[in-house]
């Protein structure tokens, strides 16, 4: 049976939606259609979550591994409470690092995916949504740099995510966090890198 561990935070959980309806547990459905022997996820996530709460959560966490598969997903949090990219990056590193040897030291197995455009959301009316962005922009060159650093794989969901600025069937109820027909792409997108197993 095949094992996946899914690190993150609202965006991983699946604030707003259905627990089935998050991403990690539509990869599952997809991947159990194709015939994949996938266990349910193992979810290491919470809305609100920055990288050291994630890492400090995983420091007293009872893992199991080797996993066979292991998705990252953080830093939005970082990005809203006005946190550094150098903190990020350090952060972000040691996350990833961690997240390989959860899976056994096979590089190929981790997947990381980008940070989501909260800012071109309705929640994001009254901020500056350009300056959200290229907050953004810059925290997804650190992971992408880092997991390209790592040999592991990658995902840019975010210009997806900004396809939300005109079209609201990509958007939850709270008009902030995706709806489960986005998660869906995402899973989608994950699915090639389960397929090989």
């Amino acid at each position: 049976m095949i094992r996946y561990l899914a690190l993150g935070d609202s965006y991983t959980i699946g604030e707003q939606v259905l627990l089935t309806e998050s991403f990690p547990y539509q990869l599952v459905q997809l991947a159990r259609r194709q015939g994949l022997d996938l266990a349910a996820p193992e979810i290491i996530a919470r809305t609100g979550w920055t990288t050291d709460e994630l890492q400090a959560a995983m420091e007293t966490y009872q893992f199991q591994p080797p996993y066979d598969f292991v998705s990252l997903l953080i830093g939005v949090n970082n990005q809203y409470r006005g946190r550094t990219a150098e903190e990020y990056a350090h952060q972000f590193k040691q996350l990833l690092v961690h997240a390989i040897e959860l899976a056994g030291g096979v590089h190929q197995q981790v997947v990381v995916l980008s940070i989501p455009d909260w800012g071109v959301t309705p929640f994001a009316a009254d901020r500056n949504r350009e300056e959200i962005s290229a907050a953004i922009n810059c925290f997804n060159e650190i992971n992408q740099q880092l997991a390209k650093e790592q040999a592991v794989g990658y995902i840019d969901i975010t210009p997806g995510t900004r396809e939300a600025a005109t079209d609201s069937s990509l958007l939850a109820a709270d008009a902030l966090h995706p709806s489960a027909k986005e998660y869906r792409r995402w899973a989608e997108r994950l699915l090639p890198y389960l397929s090989q197993k």
